[in-house]
């Protein structure tokens, strides 16, 4: 008899738990899966509101016996440091493929200055959105099924919200897009009912993707707002701003979808508003700050410290995290009143190098 197969009918199991302490506000969730002739145990956790981590606590499926003794040691793990079973939190779909290679990459963007900006702007032959600040995820929908892809081309849990609204589609797609918390801003489109879009110029993707997100009337996929003509894009510039967005795109409307992040330029740019970097965890400081390394060629360098908030996790060495900042030091590398966003999953550490840095302009005091 097949151990796997014991409790073959058994009904899957999902706990959602809340912790609220301070400013700390976290959500855990666990899954209890049927899968193949057995059963996976799923989880997802962070901050409440943010895209959660998802992940697997059985790399195969395994007997029901020993997957509701791994979910039940999660659940009481959890509440012995203080969560609480809730509703309050945002359901995941997780997946017992986390960090499978799907073998897709989406298309990534090269950085402007408000030269290059002020073209664009002036271009008929580039578009304007915000650039939202969530995770890049597409959406990979085949009959009933859905999953999550990351920027480095794994498989990740969705928010069950978001499935929920995928699965109302009669069509088979892979759209591309922000996740913000429990929303989704897709913003391009690669296949289509099978069909292989990424040669079509972006002005027919984005058709495409404006009809499906409108047929679906969901407040969680909203059709995001898209700017032509010069007056429109400044005021969209202005706009994001006024409301401390993190920037904006500008799309050529001519251009086929590119995996990959080109070597220079490229069709499709990115302008900040304020800056932000990804930077390696060198070491856990007290009084909940940790000092940040970048690489500088073949070797690290520091660049500085930062404070990470009540409310979020203290990240482990060589981790990559988040950081905002106003500008870096020339001479030390340093990051100015750098602000802790969160913790990243979906870059390698060679990604965290000095070239992102925004340097400190020659005749800017540090007062100003």
């Amino acid at each position: 008899m097949n151990t796997l197969s014991l409790r073959p009918h058994a009904a899957p199991q999902t706990v959602h738990l809340h912790y609220r302490e301070g400013n700390s506000d976290k959500v855990y969730q666990v899954q209890l899966e049927p899968k193949d002739d057995g059963f996976v145990v799923l989880v997802a956790y962070g901050r409440r509101g943010s895209a959660l981590q998802t992940g697997t606590k059985t790399s195969s499926p395994v007997a029901y016996e020993e997957a509701l003794a791994i979910f039940n040691r999660l659940v009481r793990e959890k509440k012995t440091k203080g969560y609480t079973e809730s509703e309050s939190g945002t359901p995941y779909q997780g997946t017992d493929k986390a960090n499978e290679d799907t073998g897709i990459r989406p298309q990534l963007l090269n950085p402007i200055d408000e030269e290059q900006l002020s073209s664009c702007l002036n271009d008929p032959a580039y578009c304007l959105q915000e650039k939202f600040d969530g995770k890049r995820v597409l959406l990979w929908k085949t009959g009933s099924i859905v999953a999550g892809i990351n920027r480095k081309g794994l498989r990740v849990g969705l928010p069950q919200s978001i499935v929920a609204d995928i699965l109302r589609l009669s069509q088979d797609l892979l759209l591309d897009g922000e996740l913000v918390g429990e929303r989704f801003y897709g913003f391009d489109l690669i296949h289509l009912d099978g069909d292989d879009l990424r040669s079509q110029p972006y002005q027919h993707r984005l058709e495409c993707v404006q009809v499906i997100l409108r047929s679906l009337k969901s407040e969680r996929m909203p059709v995001i707002q898209t700017a032509f003509t010069s007056a429109d894009k400044q005021m969209l510039v202005d706009e994001v701003k006024l409301r401390r967005g993190e920037g904006v795109v500008c799309k050529r409307w001519a251009a086929p979808y590119q995996p990959g992040r080109p070597n220079s330029g490229g069709d499709q740019f990115k302008f900040k508003f304020t800056a932000t970097c990804s930077a390696i965890v060198g070491a856990i400081n007290r009084q909940r700050s940790v000092s940040l390394q970048l690489w500088d060629g073949d070797k690290l360098v520091g660049a500085g410290n930062v404070t990470v908030p009540a409310n979020q996790p203290i990240p482990k060495v060589a981790s990559i995290v988040e950081i905002r900042y106003l500008y870096a030091f020339r001479e030390s590398g340093a990051l100015y009143q750098p602000v802790y966003l969160h913790q990243r999953d979906d870059i390698d550490e060679l990604a965290c190098t000095t070239a992102q840095l925004r340097y400190k302009p020659s005749d800017t005091d540090d007062d100003q």
